[in-house]
């Protein structure tokens, strides 16, 4: 998992529920109740003590699994981010889980999307997540583009979460969600990061807040499926734009190859793609895939401390 990855020395902290009555575990049968119900794309939701990954725990048995499995973890070992940045937080101080997905399935209500379309699952479930923490937690969750949760500390961007979206067999992806909630200034793997409680949040209840971010990304992955995938009819991409602290900014991007190109984020395509228009007049798409950094460019671009986690 991203920014949304776990600390060695958080590791023996999963194991005693009592360790730490500030960071209460999540309570499984509650969450359960709440959100595994007939109609309700959730078909099981698992709370673990301790895991490396629960995104390669998931992709693991995606194909014993229904759509709709939910695998959660009080902690990580083995947390990662895009080209497997590693996450790092104490156990229980967020929200770490992954969701399986089965897009390519055409007995799945809403038939099968075009796998074309897969590549905005990330871009969706940052959407639901920042719509969800918005409306549950009172903090202004905004996304950068293209797998970061980003709220304001002290005035500037940090990096509080972030999402994996992984291939797992022929039809379907799990995604991974990592939310910092309750970091303490100390505890921050790197200084530009941030969490909930830092950004000013109404609450800190996982609990709540876990199931707000479930039912978003139901939502929105219901509109999406209802519309085969497109990001236009689903409203997704006007979402993205809308939430989106990348666009309008002149931005650094760093290509494999030690390829760079800098331009102005001026719009996202329709396989959601970031266009950059250059100093040249070429507007030129680049896809996540393609990225190894993307950085704000230029004096008056608003820059977020850097975070080896992100991007």
């Amino acid at each position: 998992m991203t920014p949304s990855d776990a600390s060695g020395a958080a590791s023996g902290a999963g194991d005693n529920r009592w360790s730490d009555l500030d960071r209460p575990p999540l309570n499984a049968g509650s969450l359960s109740h709440a959100l595994v119900r007939p109609g309700s794309l959730w078909t099981s939701l698992e709370i673990v003590g301790s895991t490396g990954s629960t995104n390669s725990d998931l992709a693991a048995r995606a194909d014993a699994l229904p759509e709709g499995a939910v695998l959660v973890a009080e902690a990580q070992s083995a947390g990662r981010g895009r080209l497997d940045r590693r996450w790092t937080a104490p156990a229980r101080s967020g929200l770490f889980f992954s969701v399986l997905l089965k897009p390519g399935d055409p007995g799945t209500s809403g038939g099968a999307v075009p796998v074309a379309r897969w590549g905005w699952l990330p871009l969706l479930a940052g959407v639901a997540t920042a719509t969800a923490l918005s409306r549950a937690a009172g903090v202004d969750t905004a996304l950068k583009w293209p797998n970061d949760l980003l709220v304001t500390v002290a005035g500037e961007e940090r990096k509080a979460g972030g999402i994996l979206a992984e291939r797992a067999g022929e039809n379907a992806v799990v995604v991974g969600i990592g939310l910092n909630v309750t970091l303490h200034a100390d505890e921050l793997p790197v200084p530009g990061a941030g969490s909930l409680a830092l950004a000013g949040a109404a609450t800190t209840d996982r609990d709540p807040l876990l199931r707000a971010v479930l039912r978003s990304l139901e939502h929105w992955y219901g509109e999406w499926r209802t519309h085969g995938g497109d990001p236009v009819a689903s409203r997704l991409q006007e979402a993205y734009a809308a939430g989106c602290t990348t666009l309008g900014r002149t931005v650094r991007a760093e290509l494999p190859g030690d390829r760079v190109l800098v331009g102005e984020a001026v719009a996202l395509d329709g396989d959601g793609r970031l266009v950059l228009a250059t100093g040249d007049g070429v507007q030129q798409p680049v896809g996540a895939g393609d990225i190894v950094h993307l950085r704000p460019a230029g004096p008056s671009a608003p820059q977020a401390p850097t975070d080896p986690t992100s991007e």
